[in-house]
């Protein structure tokens, strides 16, 4: 497919563990796109709050650190099945980001409204340079609500749940179903004051599809959606 005839900007939404970022890896590969999950912003911030002592409850200071804090997300630069490299104030941090201490408190330090408003102002600059496939929770309704392709990705709790352990056990890092899934549904409850669906998304349940169907469903709408 020809990436000039379609939408300059795709966006992906959707709650924690959906499978957002392999299905917008896989997406952005095959249109030649930069593949952008903006979760890794706020990862990248909540680490950082961690390493600071700084309590991720804490409004003031986490914008104040927000605001003073260079996060840079560039291709991945070692081949270790990341997809993306993460930079915070120059150091690799990127799979620290997926710590359990991370995935515990990164809900709560995206939650303020300042911290969101600088994090969505970097990833609305992003998104407007074009030839993008932007992943998060609320790119299509917030953050890039003119794109013309959106995408609503959901997935039931049990099956998310199963991802993450998958992807923790896959690394060696041991981990309990129930409490993953508990995990899982804290942040479903933390993160609904941002998650939305835009109107004009188009839904998917992927329980059961595969990734590559996915990206299959996607590009026959994408042929369809022209600029």
């Amino acid at each position: 497919m020809n990436a000039t005839s379609i939408p300059n900007t795709i966006t992906i939404d959707g709650p924690a563990g959906a499978g957002k970022s392999t299905l917008g890896e896989m997406l952005a590969q095959r249109l030649g796109y930069l593949y952008f999950d903006t979760g890794v912003m706020y990862r990248a911030l909540t680490w950082a709050a961690l390493q600071r002592q700084i309590d991720p409850a804490d409004a003031t200071a986490m914008a104040a650190l927000a605001h003073d804090l260079t996060i840079d997300i560039l291709p991945p630069t070692v081949t270790d099945g990341r997809q993306y490299t993460v930079l915070v104030d120059g150091a690799d941090v990127t799979w620290d980001l997926r710590s359990a201490a991370v995935d515990h408190a990164v809900s709560v330090a995206a939650k303020h409204p300042a911290v969101r408003t600088v994090m969505r102002a970097r990833q609305r600059a992003i998104g407007q340079r074009g030839q993008v496939v932007m992943v998060g929770r609320d790119i299509g309704t917030i953050v890039l609500p003119e794109a013309r392709m959106k995408i609503y990705l959901e997935a039931s709790l049990g099956a998310r749940a199963a991802r993450r352990v998958a992807e923790l056990q896959a690394r060696g890092v041991p981990a309990d179903v129930a409490a993953i899934a508990a995990d899982v549904a804290r942040r479903d409850a933390l993160d609904q004051h941002v998650m939305g669906r835009a109107p004009d998304a188009l839904v998917m349940n992927n329980d059961e599809l595969p990734p590559e169907q996915e990206v299959e469903l996607i590009l026959q709408r994408l042929a369809e959606v022209r600029e």
